[in-house]
């Protein structure tokens, strides 16, 4: 049975787990309709024709885990940023581990999407954000909100700065010889309130494992999130990533994508502003290598003046890696004052690496200042040949290069022990010891 036809049927199955009377049961029901109609994306589709799925979709994945997976905190301790006070929300195989996680509802709630779907409490909220700003005919998209169920729930109340970071992570133990998992995260940001959040899926495990995530996030007026993604899970792990962002007036968001593990990798991240004197920030560094593909594509949708966006991603492929960037700002009639800021920048190591870069500005304003560019190259002999000849070796003198190329997206992260952990990955990924105080 192909995996198209084996999600379609297991919907029944699952159906039979949840609530068929909950809120959300008729947009389950509508979005397996829509993935049956359309399918897994194709080469066909522009926005997926440098990256396709066809070999992760001969895998024959278990749907649901059979039996849930312990793990200890001494086996996952590594992949926590633990050297700062967090909340947190873990998830192992697709289920929620209490003794591994540290939730709250004291002045805001930290908790379970399983939870918000199901109790009272949670109905207003779900009814007003569960599924309204997600892209309802994406084909992924509408199978994730078909199987949607488990992943964080946050709400962060009116007028409340979070005291600490909340981490998210889905940890995948493979107890099954392939699995897909579909976590599916709702974050409200009330007016001027303030959150940071850490993301993680990581697999521990050599075998087979998707995973199909999506994120809704809402920032009403003056409101702030600072949101961090790592990627660097195992060569046997892939991941499609779908984060949706409504912005209201005066608020600001920002995601950092790091993304250096992984077999295959697709960044969907789409900003919508709905308010004026709205700043969005998109930043992302990836450094890949082996027959690794990363694949970032990005949007941001000016519908109001007087607003910004800020996008920068950086990119260092190596051996018969693959990258992608298409990243696209939609600028309304009505969103004069507009100030959008696109750049792509890669290097390539090796002559079998690859990476196809697609800026693109659709602007229907008269008054704005938007920009894009990309550019696309190798290492600067000049500066290898002056390093080289002041006693600095060439392994290190290309890393320190690669570090300087991509470090002005690590200037904006706001939280040190975050920068910390990405400067080690660096260094690893990059195979020497930069020197730096890590």
């Amino acid at each position: 049975m192909e995996l198209k036809d084996k999600l379609v049927s297991s919907f029944m199955a699952f159906e039979e787990k949840v609530d068929v009377d909950s809120s959300v049961h008729e947009m389950r029901s509508e979005g397996i309709e829509v993935f049956e109609k359309n399918g897994f994306p194709t080469k066909k589709d522009e926005a997926w024709k440098y990256t396709s799925l066809n070999t992760l979709l001969k895998n024959n994945y278990s749907v649901f885990p059979k039996k849930e997976s312990a793990l200890d905190f001494k086996d996952v301790k590594r992949y926590f940023i633990h050297d700062i006070e967090s909340y947190k929300v873990v998830f192992i195989d697709g289920l929620y581990s209490s003794h591994l996680s540290e939730t709250t509802h004291e002045g805001l709630d930290v908790c379970l999407m399983s939870a918000a779907l199901s109790k009272p409490r949670y109905k207003a909220t779900v009814d007003k954000y569960f599924n309204k700003t997600a892209q309802k005919e994406d084909s992924l998209t509408a199978l994730n909100t078909a199987f949607s169920y488990e992943g964080a729930y946050i709400k962060i109340p009116k007028g409340k700065v979070v005291d600490k970071p909340i981490q998210i992570i889905h940890f995948s133990t493979g107890s099954e010889s392939a699995m897909m998992l579909q976590p599916r995260n709702l974050i409200v940001v009330e007016e001027n309130a303030s959150v940071q959040i850490i993301e993680r899926h990581q697999s521990l495990t050599s075998n087979e494992v998707l995973t199909n995530a999506v994120t809704e996030i809402f920032v009403d007026k003056y409101g702030m999130v600072d949101y961090y993604k790592i990627q660097n899970d195992l060569i046997s792990a892939s991941l499609i990533d779908n984060t949706y962002i409504s912005q209201e007036r005066n608020s600001n968001a920002s995601v950092h994508t790091f993304s250096f593990g992984g077999a295959l990798t697709r960044n969907n991240l789409n900003f919508y502003q709905k308010g004026e004197h709205i700043e969005s920030t998109l930043k992302g560094i990836t450094i890949i290598e082996g027959k690794q593909h990363v694949d970032h594509h990005t949007l941001v949708h000016h519908a109001q003046p007087n607003c910004e966006s800020h996008q920068d991603y950086k990119g260092i492929y190596a051996e018969k890696s693959t990258g992608v960037f298409n990243g696209k700002i939609y600028v309304d009639k009505i969103a004069q004052k507009t100030n959008a800021f696109q750049q792509n920048n890669n290097i390539l190591l090796d002559n079998n690496a690859t990476i196809n870069t697609k800026p693109q500005l659709e602007i229907f304003a008269d008054d704005v200042k938007c920009s894009h560019g990309c550019t696309i190259g190798q290492l600067d002999e000049n500066a290898m040949f002056y390093m080289q000849s002041r006693g600095i070796p060439k392994k290190e003198a290309r890393a320190l290069l690669m570090y300087a190329f991509a470090n002005n997206v690590l200037e904006s992260v706001k939280i040190p022990q975050v920068k910390s952990r990405i400067n080690k990955l660096i260094a690893t990924k990059l195979g020497v010891n930069l020197g730096f105080d890590l």
